[in-house]
C-alpha cells in the first residue's frame, strides 16, 4: 500500500465518525420527514395530498404568502437599520458610540420567551404606551398584538443586533487609509460611501440576510405569542399540524416546504462564499 494511499484512508477514517453522527442525526430525520410527507395517512401508498393541501387550500396559502411577506420585510428592515448602525459604530468616534457599541448586543443574551413578554406588555392596547398617553389626556392604543406590525417590530428586536454585528465585522476589514486616501482626493462621504464602502461589505451584508432570513422562516415563540389565529405564520401551522390535528403527513410536508424555502437562502449564502475573490476584488 502506498503511502498517499495510506494517508488518503487516514484522513477519511478521521471523518467518518463525523460523517456518520450528521447522517444520523441530520440527514437521517430529513429522508424519514421526507418519506413520511409523501405518504397517505389512510393507505401508506405513495400521494402528493399532503403538499396539494397547502397549495390549493385558499387559507393554507394565504399562511405562506403571509409568512413570506413578514420575512421579506423583516430582513429588509433589519438590514437597513443594522447597515446604518454598524456605519455609526464603525465611523463615529465618540463616547455615545462605543456606548451602544457595548449595549447594542445585549437584546441577543435576552431569552426569546421573556423578550416577546416584554414586548408585549408595552405595545399592548392597555400596556405602557397606552398607559403613558393616558397621563396626557390621550387613549393611543397600537393595534400591534395578534398584528404583523406587532410580529415585525418584534423581529427586529432579535435580528438587528445579530446582523449588525456581521455588517461591523466586515466594515472592520476596510481599511481607515483608504478611505482617507479617497477623502483626500476630494471625494465627498457621499461617494466614498457608494463606490467604496457599499461595495466592500456588500458580502458580510447578503450573509447577514440570508441568516435573517432563514431564522424567520420557521420561527415560533413570537409568532405563537403575539400572532393572531388567522393568517399564522408557517411555525404555528407546523405546530397545529403536528400536535392539534394530528396530521404527521402534512407535518412532515410542511416541514419539508420550509426546508425547500430556506434551502434558497442557504443557496445564496453558498454562491456567495464560492464568490469570495470575486467579491474582493
Amino acid at each position: 500500500m502506498s503511502k498517499k494511499l495510506k494517508q488518503m484512508l487516514a484522513a477519511y477514517g478521521l471523518v467518518l465518525p463525523s460523517f456518520l453522527t450528521v447522517m444520523l442525526v441530520v440527514a437521517w430525520p430529513i429522508l424519514t420527514a421526507i418519506k413520511t410527507s409523501f405518504t397517505d395517512p389512510d393507505t401508506g401508498g405513495f400521494t402528493f395530498d399532503n403538499y396539494k393541501y397547502f397549495f390549493e387550500t385558499p387559507r393554507e396559502l394565504t399562511n405562506i404568502l403571509f409568512t413570506l411577506g413578514i420575512v421579506f420585510l423583516t430582513v429588509a428592515l433589519a438590514i437597513v437599520l443594522a447597515y446604518l448602525l454598524a456605519l455609526y459604530l464603525r465611523f463615529v468616534k465618540s463616547k455615545v458610540s462605543r456606548l451602544i457599541g457595548n449595549l447594542y448586543l445585549l437584546p441577543r443574551f435576552v431569552p426569546s420567551m421573556v423578550a416577546v413578554y416584554a414586548m408585549i406588555t408595552v405595545v399592548r392596547d392597555s400596556g405602557l404606551l397606552n398607559r403613558i398617553s393616558q397621563l396626557f389626556g390621550g387613549d393611543f392604543k397600537p393595534g400591534m398584538m395578534y398584528h404583523a406590525s406587532g410580529l415585525v417590530t418584534m423581529n427586529m428586536w432579535f435580528n438587528i443586533p445579530f446582523a449588525a454585528l456581521m455588517i461591523t465585522a466586515g466594515l472592520g476589514a476596510i481599511p481607515d487609509s483608504m478611505i482617507e486616501s479617497a477623502r483626500d482626493v476630494g471625494a465627498s462621504k457621499l461617494r466614498v460611501l457608494r463606490s467604496m464602502i457599499l461595495p466592500l461589505s456588500m458580502k458580510d451584508v447578503v450573509i447577514a440576510a440570508t441568516f435573517v432570513f432563514m431564522s424567520n422562516v420557521g420561527s415560533f415563540t413570537t409568532p405563537y405569542l403575539m400572532g393572531g389565529n388567522y393568517p399564522k405564520m408557517l411555525g404555528i401551522v407546523l405546530f397545529d399540524q403536528f400536535n392539534k390535528y394530528l396530521r404527521y403527513e402534512r407535518a412532515a410536508a410542511m416541514s419539508f416546504i420550509i426546508f425547500l424555502i430556506c434551502s434558497v437562502s442557504a443557496g445564496v449564502y453558498i454562491y456567495t462564499n464560492l464568490r469570495e475573490k470575486e467579491w474582493e476584488k
